[in-house]
């Protein structure tokens, strides 16, 4: 793959800079510091070299304009690949899917011909039959690739495994992705199957599926924007049929966005594209007819309820060798089938799922599985539900242990555990969205605008006021120049911005950003610098040029400001002469300051954003990541105009107190990762957890809770975003009667 030189017109431009700061930098040392500064020679000194500059840098852009990298789809694919298996792996491993085995639901083609294709579209069979095993992974696999367009729509009931199948299915495909490939005639693709909420699909916005599918690949997987792929891989990936779209939950959004999204998904898949669907079967079936057609060549397959002889099966293999007398019988009530809604909550994976975590795992007395509860399998099912969450606390203490996937890295309360979780199941309402999005936090916040507007304001005007605390020496200068002239409207000012761009930043996504070295190639960075350096220029002569039309401003009114108060406390000779200083230090000093503001942490976020090979996507990650371009808005310029404030005391000869850059530093790097730059979920959402974990909705520590969460097998992990482990979960905590008027919490919806 090829890769864009460092042109010879570059180096020239390079050259040319230097030679014109070095004239500066000469002419600045003949002016003796003894002598009256001139402001009018500096200014022009300062205008002619940036004009000069201005000129080498166009005709350096002009020369240097030539077309992307074209991206490598083989290895982006392969790339790609990799880091779906890891994540689903790291994901099955979590929720126990093979452990001790896989649960044997069988799967067979669905009876209502009227949601299919003519059986010649589907299989090159004379007769359309189609049957598997979760526990045969294998042979399921291969009755997917007979399929003619390879296209499933896998079917069922609540709780019967339908996205466990989907992961079992697209690990499989992973895992013999390279023999698919060994065997594949020339030209044939052998796609990368990628698991994605189909809630996060608005063919309003995306009316074609690969459009879409680019968008959340550059989204879960940043890898793809690495630049050892070249440009737009993922556009390529999408467009060229290397992605097997494995959507799940169609039954997740409303019946109007199901026709849509089966319309959709019809306009959009070519002969060449596969598809596997997950979805309830009901909601499916309406949404089918309601399109007018059903899902082009796909094969439709439901499950089977599981026997009580298997469900026992399977339960006595998570139990030790000799089970106990409670267990065994309860087991022989379960083959016999004496208990009617112990056998009916048996016969589906979330059944067995909750008999496992509640009374298996944490060693309980299993009882009431045949005692009264037995007999009605919705209410088993609401007391299981209602214990789920003690018992897995119970059953899992924390671990510090990195090997440790199943434990929690914190203690958990198990009554503070579900107030969180059920603020969470409700302020993401079940009929709304299925995802658990940690930067839409701040939406289900009430209030949240005037909070942010409230933060802003604070961040904005108070650290300047902190300044006259420096030092005594000057206190009175100080409170009368900083703190009347700018604590006050910088409340105001950023109270008034914060009001503004609250909403705006309520709905920005998270950005990217990775500070490590690791993956990061020499080439990478050769790269990035030759991608940089002109911008780099560029910034160079706008930082001077505005630096010095703002340093005129700034400094003739802070030295009218230091003749007043000069003349006023030791007259008018060393007021003029205190405010002729001041004037020349800040004309200066801000052409570099801003220089380095808009120069220096551009560059930082901007190497930071650039992805690795290994770059994936996660809730902790892009919580993380977000955190990170926010901190360098602030630490960068803080740092430069801090060093600087120091540095224009020392010109002036003023004494030079550490202490007074430290805060104008903090001052500016606060308003500077308030107001700059396009990414604010994580400020965002720190208020507005803040604010829910003084309510006692949220902890603190929320991102920290999340992960125990999933730790502990109560959340999975899709991407960037958290849902529940089960849908029934998030159904019961959303509807559940609690204390404290949950019922009366805002929801994302409301907020939208």
């Amino acid at each position: 793959m090829s890769r864009r030189p460092i042109r010879w017109w570059n180096t020239a431009a390079l050259l040319a800079i230097v030679a014109l700061v070095a004239t500066v930098v000469l002419v600045g040392r003949a002016l003796d510091r003894t002598d009256k500064v001139n402001l009018a020679d500096l200014a022009a000194v300062a205008i002619a070299a940036a004009v000069a500059t201005a000129a080498v840098v166009t005709w350096a852009r002009r020369r240097n304009t030539v077309a992307g990298n074209l991206a490598d789809v083989t290895r982006a694919a392969d790339v790609l690949a990799d880091l779906v298996r890891r994540q689903w792996q790291d994901e099955a491993r979590n929720r126990l899917l093979d452990d001790p085995e896989p649960i044997p639901v069988h799967w067979q083609l669905i009876a209502d011909e009227t949601v299919m294709s003519q059986p010649r579209l589907i299989t090159s069979e004379a007769e359309l039959t189609l049957t598997g095993r979760s526990d045969d992974m294998a042979a399921l696999a291969e009755t997917f690739r007979a399929l003619i367009r390879r296209r499933l729509v896998i079917a069922g009931g609540a709780g019967m495994g339908k996205t466990t199948l989907a992961i079992q299915l697209l690990l499989q495909l992973l895992s013999t992705r390279a023999a698919d490939q060994a065997r594949a005639g020339e030209g044939e693709v052998v796609p990368v199957p990628v698991l994605l909420p189909v809630s996060g699909w608005d063919p309003g916005v995306h009316p074609r599926l690969q459009d879409w599918l680019a968008d959340r690949l550059e989204q879960d997987y940043p890898a793809l924007a690495a630049p050892q792929l070249g440009a737009g891989a993922a556009a390529a990936l999408a467009d060229g049929g290397h992605i097997l779209p494995v959507l799940d939950g169609l039954d997740e959004i409303s019946a109007p966005a199901r026709a849509q999204v089966i319309a959709a998904l019809n306009a959009s898949l070519t002969a060449r594209d596969q598809l596997i669907l997950t979805s309830r079967r009901a909601e499916f079936t309406t949404a089918v007819h309601d399109a007018g057609r059903p899902l082009t060549a796909a094969a439709v397959i439901v499950p089977k309820p599981l026997t009580p002889q298997a469900a026992a099966d399977y339960l006595t293999a998570c139990l030790p060798s000799s089970p106990t007398e409670a267990w065994t019988h309860t087991l022989a009530a379960l083959r016999s089938r004496t208990v009617p809604g112990l056998t009916r909550l048996a016969a589906t994976p979330l059944g067995l799922w909750l008999i496992r975590t509640v009374y298996v795992a944490s060693g309980a007395d299993p009882a009431p599985l045949t005692g009264p509860l037995g007999a009605d399998d919705d209410a088993l099912r609401t007391h299981l539900l209602d214990h789920v969450i003690p018992a897995v606390i119970a059953a899992r203490p924390p671990s510090t242990d990195p090997a440790d996937h199943f434990r929690p890295r914190h203690r958990l309360d198990p009554d503070a555990t579900r107030r969180y979780l059920t603020y969470l199941a409700r302020a993401f309402p079940p009929a709304t969205t299925r995802d658990i999005t940690w930067w839409h936090i701040a939406r289900t916040t009430p209030h949240i605008r005037p909070a942010v507007g409230l933060t802003t304001g604070l961040a904005v005007g108070v650290p300047p006021g902190l300044i006259p605390m420096t030092g005594a020496r000057e206190l009175t200068f100080w409170l009368v120049i900083v703190f009347i002239s700018w604590t006050w409207p910088g409340l105001i000012i950023g109270l008034v911005f914060g009001l503004v761009r609250a909403t705006s930043w309520v709905n920005e996504k998270p950005g990217y950003a990775n500070l490590r070295l690791r993956g990061r190639t020499f080439r990478s960075f050769r790269f990035n610098i030759a991608a940089l350096v002109v911008r780099l220029v560029v910034r160079l002569v706008v930082g001077l040029v505005v630096g010095l039309v703002v340093g005129l401003v700034v400094g003739l009114a802070a030295g009218l400001a230091v003749l007043i108060v000069g003349s006023l406390a030791a007259g008018p000779e060393a007021g003029s002469t205190a405010g002729t200083a001041m004037t020349a230090a800040f004309v200066v000093m801000l052409g570099p300051v801003i220089w380095l503001g808009i120069t220096l942490a551009p560059w930082l976020i901007t190497w930071a954003e650039q992805p690795t090979l290994e770059s994936t996507s996660t809730p902790r990650s892009s919580w993380r990541a977000d955190r990170t371009l926010t901190l360098l808005r602030m630490i960068v310029p803080g740092l430069a105009v801090g060093l600087t404030v120091v540095l224009t005391l020392g010109f002036i000869e003023l004494d030079s107190v550490p202490e007074y850059g430290l805060v104008i530093g903090l001052a500016v790097g606060l308003t500077a990762g308030f107001v700059m730059g396009n990414h604010h979920a994580w400020l965002v959402c720190t208020i507005a957890v803040a604010r829910l974990a003084l309510q006692r909705r949220l902890p603190w520590r929320v991102m920290d809770f999340l992960d125990d969460a999933h730790r502990l097998g109560l959340l999975r992990a899709v991407g960037p975003v958290y849902q529940f482990r089960h849908a029934a979960l998030h159904d019961h905590l959303a509807t559940a009667d609690t204390a404290g008027g949950a019922s009366q919490l805002p929801t994302l919806r409301d907020s939208l």
